[in-house]
């Protein structure tokens, strides 16, 4: 345990981000995870879910949560799956 009160409060100050970075990051793996599995199922909400997904992605960039070019590396394979599995339908 810090003695110093500085390095207390930036512990506090890390486990909320800690935290709030985990629900983000939990976030954007659910709505990956939907937009390709209705997207292989062949649904009629594939774009929606699409949408969501990349929105989720742009958010958790926007946030400093990902990376921004790991954010346009999941959007373009996300887009690459997605256009795989229309073509195949």
């Amino acid at each position: 345990m810090a003695n110093i009160k500085s390095q207390i409060k930036r512990n506090r100050q890390n486990e909320k981000a800690r935290l709030r970075n985990k629900a983000v990051r939990s976030e954007l793996k659910t709505r990956i995870k939907n937009a390709e599995r209705s997207a292989a199922a062949g649904e009629e909400t594939a774009a929606a879910d699409a949408v969501k997904a990349v929105s989720t992605i742009d958010r958790a960039a926007a946030k400093g949560v990902i990376h921004k070019n790991a954010a346009a590396r999941k959007k373009s394979r996300l887009a690459k799956r997605l256009a795989a599995s229309a073509d195949e339908a």
